[in-house]
């Protein structure tokens, strides 16, 4: 199993968030993905970092791979985000994961003027994207006539070293279409677990990851406090709490489940004493067993 630190790019300095990737990557997580919103979810007076600076600093200071949980297809121009995609992987020598989907917070679309609200024509506008970004890659010349993209003999070199990995997460039965189509992961919602095995018959060779909410307890450590300070940041759903026992058997039975990727939200937003101690006591047994 492999696994990935979700770190939202806010609440801490880019200096600090290398440093805590740095420690990840040592600590035998793969890499980092990054969220994507053009304010904090929940916490919009928040300082915050935009996703696609943010992936490029990280991928010069730090040598995991690179991504996003996921990118919002409204935000971006599909020939904008073909060439930024294969700018960062050629910049970090093919580190970046190119991680997409039709958007999370609809109001966000209201309060920026971001685009159609509606989940249909998000879906829609994904597809295109899908398409236009592929074609683009080849380095072919691309003319495509889309309701939402019109491309007339356009190109673009260089293309990918090899080919940029795409993860798509959703569950619905056209966002599953486009992983079977076009992805190589599929970020299956924590809240959809319960339809895991009927989904993943549907997403082709995609391989299947998950987002999940850890507060890790270290040894020693007072479990009530983490616990209730932990429950005051994020809500239970799809949060495990638990010592090193407790997780590794949480993430085994993950594993056994098809699971082949874990994107770790850890509470206290990765601390580096906390990531360490994990990637010691979860990620090394797990790794070995």
């Amino acid at each position: 199993m492999d696994f990935q630190l979700f770190l939202p790019q806010m609440r801490m300095s880019l200096p600090t968030m290398v440093q805590r990737v740095n420690v990840a990557v040592d600590s035998g997580f793969g890499g980092v993905a990054l969220m994507d919103h053009l304010a904090p979810p929940l916490a919009e007076s928040q300082p915050m970092w935009d996703a696609m600076t943010t992936a490029a600093w990280l991928g010069a200071n730090t040598t995991g791979t690179v991504g996003h949980l996921v990118l919002c297809d409204s935000f971006y121009h599909p020939a904008v985000l073909a060439r930024q995609a294969v700018t960062l992987d050629h910049a970090t020598s093919g580190r970046f994961e190119l991680g997409i989907g039709w958007g999370s917070v609809p109001t966000e679309f209201e309060t920026f003027g971001a685009g159609d609200t509606a989940p249909r024509a998000r879906v829609d506008r994904l597809t295109e994207t899908l398409e236009v970004v592929t074609a683009l890659w080849s380095g072919e010349r691309v003319s495509y006539c889309g309701r939402h993209h019109t491309l007339s003999d356009a190109q673009q070199v260089p293309t990918p070293i090899d080919r940029i990995p795409i993860v798509i997460g959703g569950s619905g039965p056209r966002t599953l279409a486009l992983v079977a189509r076009f992805a190589d992961w599929w970020n299956c919602p924590i809240h959809r677990l319960d339809r895991f095995d009927e989904m993943r018959e549907r997403i082709g060779d995609a391989r299947s990851s998950i987002q999940q909410r850890v507060t890790f307890i270290p040894h020693g450590s007072d479990r009530v406090a983490i616990t209730e300070t932990a429950l005051r940041r994020f809500s239970d759903t799809g949060h495990v709490i638990g010592d090193a026992d407790e997780l590794t058997e949480h993430f085994a039975e993950r594993a056994a489940s098809g699971i082949e990727r874990i994107y770790v939200w850890m509470s206290d937003f990765a601390v580096p004493d906390t990531v360490s101690e994990f990637g010691e006591t979860v990620l090394q047994p797990l790794r070995l067993g």
